[in-house]
């Protein structure tokens, strides 16, 4: 690698990690942030919410990638990247700045979706440049392995952004005390063993610091991407007057091309996205939130798998220099699709064995089918009162894998706990004193039922469940282990991501590549896979299985298996990206 070459690909990739560690911060932070901004809403809820909310900056990807895409093949590489890390710094540091639902109501989740759509946009032009930028650089039987470069950059801005929350979280923590938390009408609520439930300052200022610290990564970034010369072959390209006029028109306008964007995003990148999001995102959402690991054990436990499993980008990146960027990728997905169901059972075996041993006892609800709705309720205008709704959503939020058993007789749903019954209620039917009373003596059966069980309700009583103190405090067997799990996930990841830019490069000619490679890309990962959390979570809470949403994943995945076997080609790995640029 010459010099020049390193220049390459550091200029791309730093500004590049930078543009993923404002974008994750989010992800990073996702449960805590939904408590600051969809606390009108109830637990389970608010838990889709914020990963909707999260969502929302990937739906408007491939809007970013057409507009973005566009401009960097008219006017260049080099503008288009100083576009798109401005409009992503300063929405990062705005989202630091923005008051919660308790200071300014609705409005508030209103522009912190807004915020996120704009990082959306600006990350949907980001990745095509990049990627374009260094495989045009790369020496021709190297573009695997100098493009997973770039494909290190996510993993690597991931990892940044859970450095500085754990970094900050530790400070903040050891120097303000927890307050108690409140409802709306100011009275500090309770916990199911009957504690005061208590925030920590983190999660109740804290969490703004690294959003705020961003405005430094932002000018840095942008003196990075000033440094950067365009593209070589961009700058011949316009010198003879070849480059598009309309490049999304030709790029999808002709079935020639569109069949081409079309086969790289149902045979390469759907299933890839469902992978990574799968392996990063929904791992460290499912620990947090479905096996009750404390967010800053969870963050040290993926840091590290990330520390260990970075390596494969760049591993699997020349690996498909020489055997091919399809069977690398497509094995990827295989894997995946065949593991999940015992990986993640794994998971919560080795870090919280107290709720896997719970899960083995029995737990049903009985109930009229006409009497149970979808929870799924993305507008929140949903009111879940029938005593199903409320049967299912009371167990949603304790982690418990139920069955429900449909019994077109039954007038009020019931709840087995192994041999006891807990009968639940029509809150529509209930008023006042008696609406309260009657909840307050509904839980306290399920939860006294689900203690008898052996669920641990209380988070600080569970003895089994995985907890680092530090970053370091690691070396345990019960830690490692989870690391492993996790960094095994990882590298599933690195199979389908380190070879994609390349291999998406290969598919378009020079004069409509950033469009072209942009827009599929940006879907896949956009909306198959920035969706993944959020689709896999409500799936768990409606079926009652906490491994449930991963279908989602292991379905797509599959077949991208079938559809990549057939329609993509092979041996792209083989062919001159520039072949096509005199025609």
């Amino acid at each position: 690698m010459t010099g020049e070459e390193r220049k390459v690909i550091m200029a791309s990739s730093a500004g590049t990690i930078f543009e993923w560690y404002d974008f994750y911060l989010y992800g990073s932070l996702a449960a805590i942030i939904g408590a600051q901004f969809f606390t009108a809403f109830p637990e389970a809820t608010r838990n889709v919410f914020a990963l909707l909310a999260f969502a929302a900056g990937f739906i408007v990807r491939p809007f970013g990638a057409l507009v973005f895409g566009a401009l960097g093949d008219i006017v260049g590489r080099k503008y288009t990247f100083l576009m798109t890390i401005l409009i992503m710094g300063l929405s990062t540091f705005l989202v630091g700045l923005l008051p919660s639902y308790s200071s300014w109501g609705a409005a508030a989740p209103i522009i912190l979706i807004g915020l996120r759509m704009l990082q959306g946009l600006a990350l949907g032009g980001e990745y095509g440049g990049a990627a374009v930028y260094v495989a045009e650089h790369a020496p021709a039987n190297q573009r695997g392995y100098f493009t997973a470069f770039i494909q290190t950059t996510a993993t690597l801005g991931l990892l940044l952004s859970l450095i500085v929350i754990l970094s900050v979280q530790g400070y903040v923590n050891a120097n303000w005390a927890p307050t108690a938390v409140l409802d709306a009408a100011g009275a500090v609520i309770m916990n199911p063993d009957g504690t005061e439930k208590m925030i920590k300052a983190f999660d109740l200022w804290g969490w703004r610091i690294p959003f705020l610290a961003s405005i430094g990564l932002l000018l840095v970034s942008l003196y990075i991407r000033l440094q950067m010369n365009e593209s070589p072959a961009f700058k011949k390209m316009k010198e003879e007057g070849a480059a598009s006029k309309a490049p999304l028109r030709e790029a999808f306008g002709t079935w020639k091309n569109g069949k081409i964007a079309l086969i790289a995003l149902f045979g390469l990148v759907a299933g890839q996205a469902v992978v990574w999001y799968s392996g990063q995102f929904y791992a460290l959402f499912f620990m947090q939130n479905v096996i009750k690991i404390d967010s800053f054990t969870a963050n040290v436990l993926v840091a590290w798998s990330l520390i260990l499993g970075t390596g494969g980008f760049l591993f699997f990146g020349a690996l498909s220099d020489r055997i091919g960027r399809k069977p690398v990728i497509l094995a990827g997905c295989l894997i995946a699709a065949l593991t999940y169901n015992i990986v993640f059972p794994l998971l919560t075996r080795t870090a919280n064995p107290a709720l896997y041993a719970a899960h083995q006892t029995q737990v049903t609800v009985i109930a009229s089918p006409d009497d149970c709705s979808f929870q799924f309720n993305p507008t929140g205008t949903a009111k879940f009162t029938s005593s199903c709704d409320i049967a299912k959503a009371t167990l949603a939020r304790t982690s418990v894998n139920y069955t429900t058993v449909e019994d077109p007789a039954a007038t009020v749903a019931q709840i087995k706990i192994g041999d006891t019954v807990i009968p639940a209620y029509d809150a529509a039917a209930l008023t006042g004193d008696d609406l309260k009373n009657t909840t307050a003596a509904f839980n306290k059966g399920v939860n006294d039922a689900l203690t008898a069980a052996g669920y641990p309700l209380s988070a600080a009583a569970n003895t089994t469940v995985a907890k680092a103190a530090n970053f370091v405090d690691i070396f345990t067997a019960q830690k490692i282990t989870v690391i492993l799990i996790l960094t095994y996930l990882i590298l599933l990841v690195t199979m389908v991501y380190g070879p994609i830019a390349a291999m998406l490069v290969e598919l378009f000619p020079t004069r409509i590549r950033y469009s072209g490679l942009s827009l599929p890309y940006h879907i896949g990962n956009g909306w198959f896979g920035g969706l993944m959390p959020a689709t896999a979570f409500a799936i768990s809470a409606q079926s009652g299985n906490v491994y449930g949403g991963l279908w989602y994943p292991i379905i797509i995945a599959g077949a991208t298996v079938v559809i990549g076997a057939i329609f993509v080609p092979g041996n792209t790995h083989k062919k001159d990206i520039f072949a096509d640029d005199a025609k």
